[in-house]
């Protein structure tokens, strides 16, 4: 009996046919008919901030959001114990509209504004039909292809192609990987790689390109003997199996050792088990299908059998419940997953026939292909739908994690979409009481109130609450602000730092429910705890603009992008630059905006980044490459990273497929700490690259920046085996530099650093190299090597090196030459909070503490100054202080050294509570720590064990 293909029981029977078949019954009970999601609508936001009139003939730009704040989670930690942060939300792109979610619309208004590429689709192939798979009402329908007749079938099924397994008459060929492979992936890019059993961890290969294993006598021995045709088949057998007017010949104990049904059919207490001849006519299995089973029963493969057939060997096996004959079927159809279209075709068989593996083959396909695979209905009707996350997990594959994920690939998509709600949804149906409850409840109320429907937002944000999360009462102020209830807002909000002890994020979020000076004290409040948040900036840089105080303006603003870029503030900055006619001023921040998000809309969305390039360049001077290139070196030399970036776009608006060009934009934007940015423009490089060798040297760093070290090293050796380049020797070098050299390690890295500058490159790169060298140099006490270096470097205006340079005078007792040195890179630098910080090593307490205090002005995030600070604090007994200090910049960075000193305070203070949650945090961010781990170990020897 066919049941639903979801969550269901089955139990197993034996039944007596009139026609003399015993038939294995699969009684499956279906769950209640999914609840139909209706359509959901998009209401316009809320009411936009007034703005003055403009000071030049450009629409004013807002701010995103405009004067309003995301929902944020604090960090530090309160009077009464919070869950831990987590982020809410994120910046929507673009907008699904709800009928791409049930039909293709062929609607030119309907067709996105940068519509992605269309999904590689491989050559025409050569098809076998697949037997037709039991639909569901969610199975899409699809038109029907050619197959041969065959007299077994109902003329209701549709026979499916896929690609043949073989050449006709020659021997099967090897299974080609998935597209993404490449003939150097690694065993951890290898899409293959997840599906197969772990090999030895020294291999690196990718599955797919692995060798045959060489024959011999001893394995040769295990392999099951091949298929016997002809007499020596009828000779063996002794029972027969009739479907229609044929007979499949079998040996009954092969059969019957294929399950405990098909042996109890064949030597229970009924009378097939003394016939020779059973009829199986009934049994939805074809003469083909039934030698296949007599095969795997006598061999165990299932190697020269076509797809089709093993998908009925599947349907067989799952029928009279053959786990061994499954798991091979399953295995076998995971391996045909090729593209996105065979994942298409086969996740529903394996669906219907709850195949583990061949649904993981799939689903990784569909995640793979992300976040274009969530525009296919087919896919989204699986992922997004009740009842496709209740066929998911009947195969074992609906979890948390997954719709996790998805739905923050969907947030980042286009939040307001009608995807990112489904599966927000169907996270809301997998978590579990508790804190998975709770942030679910919580984006999804986020998701409501971007879309403008706030009282469903506010109905998930008291949800939230009421199951313990704190953090989803401002949601709930959000919203009734939204609905018009500000006062009451106000009181929402304020009771929360009643409540608990303050933070930044809550006086931001109050702000927004009052008006003059009490708002200006909010944000003063806001930016004196956490000053990571940009909206205070932002908001006040607004009011100086709106006095007619530019300068302040632009002078607030680059507080807050000294340390932490974002798209928002580098407009609002362009916007400032031309009320004062800096057109350079503009361009330069426009195409550092273009950079970190190459589809950013500016002035409310009406005008894209390039356009406006456009018309600012008549303003300005322009630009050849050689001038390009002598601009970007002034400007890497004078350690201006913003700068750079705009130089380096303006280059690749000339060289569009520059791969070396690409790798610089990278570099810059790792050191601005725009990681994502910057993976991005390191795939580009990769994917523009036209030599092996480079295309090696950019997959090295992309496994390098994942983690992945040494992936990385064999990336570099076998460019270097290629041809050798600077890029090579360095990412071998740098790689190897990454963990506690001895002095042997140090020399070879020496080398090949030397090896590096011996080839091609420009000073840019060759001034890395000679500072890095230095670096090693001074690890191994050779000082007056590394001064050279150091010199070298600062010869080609690499001005880093001054850092260097000082740290070997300091380390010859020459500490007013290194403070002398530190001076000259504080001058030099654009950005020099790390040349304050550095520099406070190298003279007095006063001074460095004026340095420190520097440092922290700008670029908070540096965690040594509150270190330092709570150390002298401490040294002069004033433990309350220095508790305070670093509790200070926990509250927005929980650093895992801020924690781990903290932790040692609270120690030596007798406080083991405290103790004991500081290495719980630090072990937390670190689970290998040691200092904090026996720190911990001695607080609960001291505490004792718990009372009950």
């Amino acid at each position: 009996m066919q049941g639903h293909a979801g969550l269901r029981r089955e139990s197993v029977g034996v039944e007596r046919q009139r026609s003399g078949v015993v038939l294995v019954i699969v009684v499956r009970e279906a769950p209640p008919p999914p609840r139909r999601v209706p359509p959901l609508q998009i209401h316009p936001g809320g009411k936009q901030w007034r703005r003055p009139q403009p000071l030049y003939p450009f629409p004013r730009p807002r701010l995103a959001p405009p004067l309003r704040p995301p929902i944020c989670w604090p960090h530090r930690p309160p009077r009464r114990p919070l869950p831990p942060p987590r982020r809410p939300r994120l910046r929507p792109l673009r907008l699904i509209p709800a009928p791409l979610l049930r039909r293709r619309s062929r609607s030119r208004r309907w067709r996105r504004r940068r519509a992605p590429p269309p999904p590689l689709r491989p050559p025409p192939r050569a098809a076998l039909p697949l037997p037709p798979r039991r639909r569901s009402q969610a199975t899409p329908q699809e038109p029907p292809l050619r197959a041969p007749p065959r007299p077994q079938r109902p003329p209701s099924r549709r026979p499916l192609r896929l690609a043949p397994l073989r050449a006709p008459g020659g021997p099967a060929p090897p299974i080609p990987p998935l597209s993404s492979c490449s003939p150097t992936s690694p065993a951890l890019e290898c899409p293959r790689a997840a599906l197969l059993p772990p090999s030895s961890s020294s291999d690196l290969l990718c599955p797919c390109r692995r060798p045959p294993p060489d024959p011999s006598p001893s394995s040769s021995a295990s392999v099951p003997a091949p298929r016997r045709h002809g007499q020596e088949e009828i000779e063996d057998a002794d029972v027969w199996f009739c479907i229609g007017d044929d007979e499949v010949p079998c040996v009954r104990s092969n059969i019957a050792a294929l399950s405990k049904p098909l042996s109890t059919l064949l030597y229970g207490g009924f009378a097939e088990a003394q016939r020779e001849r059973i009829s199986f006519s009934h049994n939805g299995i074809s003469v083909r299908g039934m030698k296949a089973v007599d095969v795997f029963s006598r061999t165990g493969r299932l190697d020269e059998f076509p797809p089709d057939t093993v998908l009925e060997l599947l349907a067989f096996a799952n029928k009279f419940c053959c786990e061994g004959l499954k798991s091979a079927c399953d295995a076998k159809m995971a391996s045909l997953v090729r593209n996105l279209d065979d994942a298409l075709l086969l996740v529903e068989y394996g669906l219907e026939e709850t195949a583990y593996l061949l649904v993981a083959a799939c689903l990784q396909v569909f995640l793979r292909e992300l976040p274009r695979s969530l525009s296919d209905p087919d896919i989204t009707r699986l992922l997004c739908t009740q009842e496709g996350r209740e066929r998911l997990e009947a195969a074992g594959h609906a979890s948390f994690l997954l719709y996790h994920f998805l739905s923050q690939v969907a947030m980042e998509e286009d939040m307001k979409s009608n995807t990112t709600v489904m599966l927000l949804e169907r996270l809301v149906e997998c978590a579990t009481p508790g804190w998975q409850k709770q942030v679910a409840l919580h984006q999804l109320g986020c998701v409501m109130l971007e879309r403008g429907e706030y009282k469903d937002a506010q109905r998930w944000f008291e949800e939230a609450a009421s199951e313990g999360h704190v953090y989803s009462r401002i949601g709930v102020a959000r919203a009734k602000f939204k609905k018009g209830h500000k006062y009451s807002a106000y009181k929402l909000a304020s009771s929360l730092i009643d409540d608990f002890e303050p933070v930044g994020w809550m006086y931001q979020e109050r702000s927004l429910y009052c008006n003059g000076k009490e708002k200006m004290s909010d944000l003063r409040a806001a930016t004196e705890l956490d000053p990571t948040l940009a909206y205070p900036y932002k908001y006040r840089a607004i009011v100086l603009m709106e006095d007619d105080k530019v300068g302040a303006a632009i002078a607030e603003i680059n507080k807050i992008i000294g340390f932490k870029v974002s798209t928002d503030c580098l407009e609002l900055r362009a916007w400032f630059c031309l009320a004062l006619e800096d057109y350079e001023g503009a361009v330069q921040d426009t195409r550092a905006l273009m950079t970190l998000d190459p589809g950013y809309l500016m002035f409310h969305g009406k005008l894209h980044g390039d356009q406006l390039i456009e018309i600012l360049q008549q303003h300005g001077k322009q630009w050849d490459m050689a001038d390009c290139w002598m601009q970007l070196y002034d400007r890497w030399s004078a350690v201006d990273d913003i700068g750079s970036l705009a130089v380096v776009h303006q280059m690749l608006a000339k060289e569009p497929a520059n791969s070396s060009l690409r790798f610089r934009q990278s570099l810059l934007l790792l050191r601005l700490n725009c990681q994502k940015a910057a993976m991005n423009s390191l795939r580009l490089a990769r994917n523009h690259s036209i030599h092996d060798h480079e295309r090696l040297v950019y997959e090295g760093w992309i496994l390098y920046d994942t983690g992945h070290r040494d992936e990385a090293l064999a990336k570099a050796e076998e460019s270097i085996s290629v041809q050798r380049s600077f890029e090579a020797f360095f990412l071998k070098a740098y790689a190897l530099a990454d963990s506690n050299l001895d002095p042997t390690s140090s020399s070879y890295v020496i080398q090949l650093l030397e090896q590096a500058n011996s080839c091609a490159s420009d000073n840019l790169r060759k001034g890395q190299a000679h500072n890095n060298m230095g670096s090693i140099y001074v690890d191994c006490d050779m000082l007056d090597e590394a001064a050279e270096c150091y010199l070298k470097a600062l010869g080609i205006k690499h001005t880093r090196a001054h850092q260097g340079l000082a740290r070997v005078y300091y380390l010859k007792n020459q500490k007013k030459a290194a403070y002398d040195e530190m001076t000259k890179l504080i001058e030099k630098a654009k950005n020099n909070a790390s040349a304050y910080e550095k520099r406070s090593e190298y003279c007095d307490r006063d001074m460095a503490k004026s340095d420190l205090n520097m440092a922290t002005k700008l670029d908070p995030l540096r965690t040594y100054p509150y270190r330092y600070r709570a150390a002298v604090l401490m040294d002069d007994n004033k433990e309350e202080e220095a508790i305070a200090e670093l509790s200070r910049a926990i509250a927005f960075k929980p650093d895992l050294q801020l924690l781990h000193l903290r932790a040692a305070f609270y120690d030596s203070m007798g406080d083991t509570a405290s103790t004991l949650r500081d290495c719980e945090a630090a072990l937390c961010l670190d689970p290998s720590h040691c200092d904090s781990m026996d720190l911990y170990n001695k607080a609960l020897g001291r505490a004792g064990p718990p009372s009950t």
